[in-house]
């Protein structure tokens, strides 16, 4: 059901996105190019067939291929211009690659050996291809330094006066790097290359303190993972066609941000806003969070709170631009059909009939902890979980646990026999027509198990049997 779910967000539109560019041209032209005619020479190929790699978002595909001559000549020609990005000729055999920047300048020629392409490049009639090949090649000098004076802080104990030293050094070759790009973004403001590698440094590291004048690390990643797209201009589309929009998302949601609803919920929301009036950009940032936390994708324990939020604030008839009202309205009912079943929230009561038909309801239930438990008859990991749970409710309910579980998709029949089989000695429901759980406890995939705590809140959900004991152990210990 989820797949449905996310099949109606039409990722699929964002690579339909314009070719061109909305930020400055290159320092060479002023016009938009009118072919693609470039020539490659490595030295040390002389057959084969190559690939031009190009990128957009978090896609990478193949925008055309070549044959490689016997002299090591390699030419890409087509009536059309390539969309301004990042790309490169990659060698399949040799594994050899050649980055490039494409953008106004399409017309020129690249020589290097193919044994050691970032230190013998020769650009001729690029700039954004000749400054990335400039910058290759320093970074490449300052490599082996690095290399070894992380070696020799680590060696050392902090705070020494050889440690003291050896960071001192290791600064100077930071300085030393960016003092490298501060140059040629001075030097060309307005080039492709200046754009590109711009937007892909990293925030300053603040110095902010404990009021003990301790370190807040907490309170300093915070800001940094905040700040980290203030270097992406957002009016340039061409930097949607490089890696480095995505490989920011990655790093600031999957490394950076805590994982957590809360917090990823603040960071989406700050993202959104800052793109907001960038449609491409955008449409790319809402689609690719809600999808890097698709729940049957991740194991954040309540992903929907995510999907949730993104859905309601961001896929609305005046937002969504790319899909239309029907996509839109599917989406946000199925959002509407998770909202009260998120961790923290108040449990919805269910009412529904027993096997003997009698009504039974969540709210009758005095046990200080409930169990919900939804489950097939015929779902294989239903088969698996159910005994566990059985075993587990054996030994708690006199601990003050109980479990009302509702069976989901079967057959009066079916269901009742399945209870006889397993020993589910607890709370049985069934509503074959869905109305007693419709928008209340969200399930899509069964197993589904909800744990809620004596003040009647849902303190966790897509859950394992063997994971309630900690779940009961741990609220016990917060209400204490």
């Amino acid at each position: 059901m989820r797949s449905f779910i996310f099949l109606l967000l039409v990722f699929a539109t964002l690579f339909s996105c314009g070719a061109s560019g909305s930020g400055q041209a290159s320092a060479k032209s002023d016009g938009p190019a009118e072919n693609t005619d470039f020539k490659v020479q490595l030295n040390g190929l002389n057959s084969g067939q190559v690939y031009l790699i190009g990128f957009f978002a978090e896609q990478s595909f193949r925008a055309d291929s070549a044959n490689i001559a016997n002299d090591g000549t390699i030419i890409f020609k087509r009536d059309e211009p390539l969309p301004a990005g990042f790309y490169y000729v990659y060698d399949p055999v040799s594994q050899a690659a050649v980055q490039l920047l494409l953008d106004k300048d399409q017309t020129f020629t690249f020589t290097a050996d193919a044994a050691d392409i970032p230190n013998t490049a020769q650009v001729d009639g690029n700039l954004d291809v000749e400054l990335l090949y400039q910058n290759l090649k320093f970074e490449g000098s300052l490599q082996p330094q690095f290399q070894e004076i992380a070696a020799k802080i680590s060696a050392v104990p902090e705070g020494s006066a050889a440690y003291e030293q050896y960071k001192a050094t290791q600064d100077s070759l930071v300085a030393a790097r960016k003092g490298h790009l501060q140059d040629i973004f001075d030097t060309y403001p307005n080039s492709f290359f200046t754009k590109f590698k711009y937007a892909g440094q990293n925030p300053e590291i603040v110095d902010v303190r404990l009021p003990n004048g301790e370190l807040d690390k907490e309170k300093q990643v915070a800001i940094y993972r905040r700040q980290m797209f203030d270097n992406v201009d957002f009016e340039d589309e061409r930097l949607l066609r490089t890696p480095v929009v995505f490989n920011k998302l990655k790093r600031t949601f999957n490394e950076l941000t805590p994982q957590n609803p809360d917090s990823i919920n603040a960071m989406a929301t700050h993202l959104a806003e800052q793109a907001m009036d960038s449609p491409q950009f955008y449409k790319f940032i809402v689609n690719w969070i809600t999808l890097n936390y698709e729940p049957t994708k991740t194991t954040l324990m309540d992903s929907e709170a995510v999907y949730v939020h993104m859905i309601t604030n961001y896929f609305t008839y005046d937002r969504a631009f790319w899909s239309d009202s029907a996509q839109v309205y599917a989406l946000q009912l199925r959002a509407n059909e998770m909202a009260a079943s998120l961790v923290g929230k108040t449990a919805p009561d269910v009412q529904a009939p027993n096997p003997d038909g009698e009504l039974k309801s969540i709210s009758e239930i005095t046990a200080p902890y409930i169990i919900v438990y939804m489950y097939n008859p015929t779902c294989e990991h239903c088969m698996e979980e159910t005994p566990k749970l059985v075993k587990f409710y054996e030994e708690w309910k006199s601990k003050g646990v109980e479990v009302f579980a509702i069976a989901v998709d079967t057959e009066d029949q079916e269901w009742k026999d399945y209870i006889k089989a397993t020993g589910m000695n607890w709370i049985n429901v069934f509503d074959p027509t869905n109305k007693a759980i419709y928008a209340k406890y969200f399930v899509d995939i069964t197993p589904e198990i909800y744990v809620i705590n004596p003040q009647r809140t849902i303190i966790a959900k897509n859950l394992k049997t063997n994971q309630i004991e900690e779940i009961i152990n741990k609220d016990k210990e917060n209400n204490s």
